[in-house]
């Protein structure tokens, strides 16, 4: 008689490790540190980051239903998550009925070699892109250069960024980091033709991309998109734009590829009235987006003729099994959380590593490509960068609480770590409170800390092994004093009486009464 084994049950899989840019190579701490000593940059982020929040608190301000509304973005994001396989089994259905083609990527590598088979085939050596978060987390666009394939960015800051072979820095405007004296030394450098007099005047610069890109709408016969919302109802995609490029890119060529996270799904064509208030009014402060274009499979002799919608995994499934990570994947990139964060303001999108910077990032990163992955994991840093102030919370147009994740991914990078210093300092802590004799030694030998303090009366550099804790913060230096010690001084007595006194009067009138 023979048995078969089935194995045990084992978590959906991260994105994979060195693939992508989910990941970088340094840790917060050291590049913050670098991009702090930028002054030009955080000139710039602070200039922006205010702009676009001063215009989302007029228009958000506007609506008597605001709240509601975001209500129910969240309800509708999380309806979906809970329904997930289903509704994205309806989406696959519907777009092959109206004559696209439904591709499943289970990570980047799966999705890049999807795309670049499919580019391949219509026989292209260039492509043009909407923009798009989901290319740019896996690293189309250097997976397609590497086939032979050239992709042209048409979103303007997309372009920027692409011209001058960086990195994007927010969700929103990915060349946040650049001022138009760089933007106009970048366009002279690299668009061939440009005219050598091109000044810094923000129209001239559109101009010169706009005549740039335009020969390219008009020639290249494959565009690879995102998509913001999937509709299962219909088997319809959504983009929104505010430039013109994405509709040009959606209209013109023969072949459409687009390349959709698998959370991007809404149950009913109806959503989308919740999700065209809340996404515009959070991201660029305006009422609606100039261009939002939504498209249902191929019609005939109308748009491009050959549809493909790859949907991508890449660690979705893995945040999707985490209990309390999963209200991440609520997040409709809107960048509102970037806009109000006081760390990001300062240290800028390239600090975090990944596609997905910010408040938002430091928790959908974590769970999209894990953050124990190796020795050291840059993505292990990322739960810790931010102060939990609760602005984020207070700005997400569907609610998610991201301070609690946050601290969620920081118990469980505690958990995964082992024995470290820290848990043996808190081990000893723990110990020597048990004990209320051994705790008062402890208290006046500490007291012995105050020749380390400086002026100020803080500590800047603790000895080993507590210098980890002083290398980004400061230590009180212990007080002459302790508060037992004060309690039971003549000082402490009267001190203690006069705040009973004066905490219940009518005790002490009766009190004189008698």
């Amino acid at each position: 008689m023979s048995s078969t084994f089935l194995g045990m049950p084992a978590p959906p899989p991260r994105s994979p490790y060195g693939s992508g840019n989910l990941r970088g190579d340094r840790t917060f701490p050291k590049a913050a540190h670098d991009e702090l000593r930028n002054e030009q940059l955080r000139r710039n982020l602070r200039r922006a980051t205010h702009t676009i929040r001063a215009k989302r608190l007029n228009v958000t301000g506007e609506l008597p239903d605001w709240e509601e509304l975001r209500d129910a973005g969240s309800a509708i994001k999380t309806d979906a998550l809970n329904r997930l396989p289903e509704l994205l089994e309806r989406l696959e259905r519907e777009v092959t009925a109206r004559g696209g083609t439904v591709h499943w990527a289970r990570d980047g590598v799966e999705a890049n070699e999807i795309v670049t088979r499919l580019v391949k085939a219509t026989g292209s050596g260039d492509v043009i892109k909407v923009k798009s978060m989901a290319t740019q987390e896996i690293g189309l666009n250097e997976h397609l250069e590497s086939a032979g394939i050239t992709p042209y960015e048409t979103d303007l800051a997309e372009l920027i960024v692409q011209l001058a072979h960086d990195k994007p820095s927010h969700i929103l405007v990915p060349a946040i980091h650049r001022n138009r004296d760089e933007i106009r030394q970048i366009f002279l450098k690299e668009i061939p033709g440009v005219d050598p007099r091109l000044d810094n005047v923000p129209a001239h610069l559109a101009a010169a991309a706009r005549a740039y890109l335009r020969e390219k709408f008009m020639t290249t016969k494959v565009a690879v998109s995102g998509a913001n919302f999937g509709i299962a109802e219909t088997g319809t995609l959504c983009v929104v734009e505010s430039e013109g490029n994405g509709r040009m890119c959606l209209t013109l060529p023969d072949t459409l590829i687009t390349v959709m996270g698998i959370e991007k799904v809404l149950p009913r064509y109806q959503d989308l009235e919740v999700f065209l208030q809340l996404l515009p009014r959070s991201s660029t402060g305006e009422r609606m987006n100039p261009y939002t274009s939504m498209w249902t499979g191929v019609t005939p002799g109308d748009g491009p003729q050959e549809f493909h919608l790859v949907l991508l995994d890449n660690g979705r499934t893995a945040a999707l099994a985490d209990r309390i990570g999963r209200e991440a994947l609520n997040c409709i990139r809107c960048s509102a959380c970037l806009n109000v964060c006081p760390v990001y303001e300062r240290a800028g999108g390239h600090a975090y590593g990944s596609t997905y910077p910010g408040p938002i990032g430091a928790v959908l990163t974590p769970q999209l490509a894990g953050m124990d992955m190796a020795k050291g994991d840059p993505n292990g840093s990322l739960p810790y960068a931010s102060s939990l102030c609760g602005a984020c919370f207070d700005a997400c147009p569907v609610k998610i609480d991201i301070p609690s994740l946050l601290v969620e991914l920081r118990h469980q990078h505690t958990e995964r770590a082992g024995t470290t210093p820290e848990k043996l300092a808190m081990r000893a802590a723990a110990a020597v409170m048990k004990r209320p004799g051994l705790y008062t030694t402890a208290q006046k030998g500490a007291a012995l800390g105050r020749v380390l303090a400086g002026r100020d009366g803080t500590i800047s550099h603790l000895p080993p092994p507590f210098d980890g804790w002083s290398e980004s913060r400061d230590t009180a230096a212990p007080p002459k004093q302790t508060f037992r010690d004060w309690l039971a001084s003549a000082e402490g007595a009267a001190t203690m009486r006069a705040a009973a006194a004066a905490a219940h009067p009518d005790d002490r009138q009766k009190g004189q009464e008698k």
